[in-house]
């Protein structure tokens, strides 16, 4: 029997996803497409093409990355070591991510895909370790909820900080778009690496994998094998569709349908205010995930029951108003669609663990950090692949850029018809329904049944 793990173990694995997930992903992901687009200067086009090549750079680093992991060897152990040596740079690239250089339009082109593509590589190099940790922590399934849910918990907690923060912070630094983005870049860069750090430094590795010592592609074969990995990998795609395009889009959905931001009593409600509500109610029903879990009877299940109400409440959006009059009503649509995030977030990296024993059982030897690799890669491919989409719909449905004398870009006020607003609105509330109904159909044909 393995050591238990202690409550400060557990927190520290949690500052491990508040500083990915709460802050770096959060902010790529909700404000990224806006910032690249009104802010730094990216044409629609450009922004949608700098997220499809991440992507396929994803697609070769992730497994390697995991790979790679599975086979280190150091005092630090394992996987620890990419996160106490990788927070550093991983936080240093994201604030210059953030920063908006005073070159013309091809430097700043290559200035974005560089540290999009660097930042992509350092987010595979420190996020893969920290989701192979959940295999070698404890060897108790209820453990390994509990760390799940302890995940999730800290990435909704500090994500919930973070947005909510965002706009108070951007007034507070003052100054023009481009010099708030900068400092706030500087400023949640040095928390990530500070919490990636943290987290190696506070956790253990109890467990030892049973290396393959030598690579060979026969871990990519019997992975492609593994029909439980499979079947899990395009649930973990489809998650995090449906997240993308919900944050994607939100900056827009603000921007254009509701005029701006809306000002109620003194509370400033703008876009990344408004997903602060979802991260409450995500972070509240991430801890409620595992007793759920236990009262429906499986994870299997209790993930579909999570994406049924995520379908439902998606698709009532649709029906709300576009109007700022209505904004509660649709604070109220976004909490209750949240309440099934909240509860199969957890459970997805509580599976990937299963299918990693599962591997292990029927293999012989470990390929944990392979298959956390694959999630990690499926949270990167449906979240950018989102973001990307979402700047080609709304080019397609007529949002266009002008170009000033200078030769910098910006969105055509012109442009914005109603057949963008429209797009808009739909991409927040139908196009996530229509992946939560995918999700729901997979979960029937998911293999493990714990």
């Amino acid at each position: 029997m393995t050591e238990k793990a202690s409550l400060k173990e557990k927190i520290g694995y949690a500052l491990g996803d508040a500083a990915a997930g709460g802050i770096t992903w959060k902010i790529m992901s909700i404000a990224f497409p806006l910032f690249f687009t009104n802010v730094f200067g990216l044409t629609f086009a450009d922004a949608a093409t700098l997220m499809l090549v991440a992507r396929m750079f994803d697609v070769i680093t992730d497994p390697l990355m995991g790979s790679l992991a599975d086979r280190t060897q150091s005092r630090w152990g394992t996987y620890r070591p990419w996160l106490i040596y990788g927070a550093i740079p991983f936080g240093l690239v994201f604030a210059l991510l953030l920063y908006t250089p005073d070159f013309g339009p091809v430097g700043k082109r290559i200035w974005a895909y560089s540290l999009y593509l660097l930042m992509m590589a350092l987010y595979t190099a420190v996020n893969v370790p920290y989701g192979s940790l959940l295999g070698v922590m404890t060897s108790d399934d209820n453990e390994k909820n509990q760390f799940s849910s302890f995940r999730m918990v800290g990435a909704y907690a500090m994500g919930f900080i973070t947005l909510l923060s965002f706009p108070y912070l951007q007034h507070f630094v003052g100054g023009s778009e481009q010099h708030q983005y900068a400092v706030l870049g500087a400023f949640f860069g040095a928390i990530a690496a500070l919490g990636t750090l943290a987290c190696g430094l506070l956790t253990k590795e109890r467990l030892k994998p049973v290396r393959a010592e030598k690579f060979s592609a026969q871990p990519f074969i019997d992975l492609f094998k593994n029909k439980p990995w499979i079947y899990l990998t395009l649930i973990g795609i489809c998650t995090n569709f449906f997240n993308g395009f919900r944050y994607a889009v939100a900056g827009y959905l603000f921007e254009y349908c509701l005029h701006g931001n809306v000002t109620i009593s003194g509370l400033i409600i703008n876009y990344t205010v408004f997903m602060t509500f979802g991260e409450l109610t995500c972070m509240i029903f991430g801890g409620v995930s595992p007793k759920f879990t236990e009262w429906v009877g499986s994870k299997r299940k209790a993930f579909r029951w999570a994406a049924i109400i995520c379908l439902v409440f998606s698709i009532l959006f649709f029906f709300v108003p576009m109007d700022p009059a209505y904004i509660w009503v649709m604070v109220g649509a976004v909490i209750l669609t949240s309440i099934g995030i909240g509860l199969y977030s957890p459970l997805l990296w509580s599976m990937y663990a299963d299918v990693a024993d599962y591997a292990t059982e029927k293999n012989g030897t470990s390929s944990t950090g392979l298959i956390f690799s694959s999630g990690t890669m499926a949270q990167k491919f449906g979240t950018a692949i989102s973001g990307s989409l979402v700047a080609l719909f709304l080019g397609l449905a007529g949002a266009s850029m002008i170009t000033d004398e200078m030769g910098n870009t910006s969105v055509d006020p012109a442009s914005i018809t109603d057949s963008v607003l429209n797009m808009v609105w739909s991409l927040f509330s139908l196009f996530p329904a229509g992946i939560a109904l995918l999700i729901v159909l997979l979960t029937y044909v998911y293999p493990i049944k714990k």
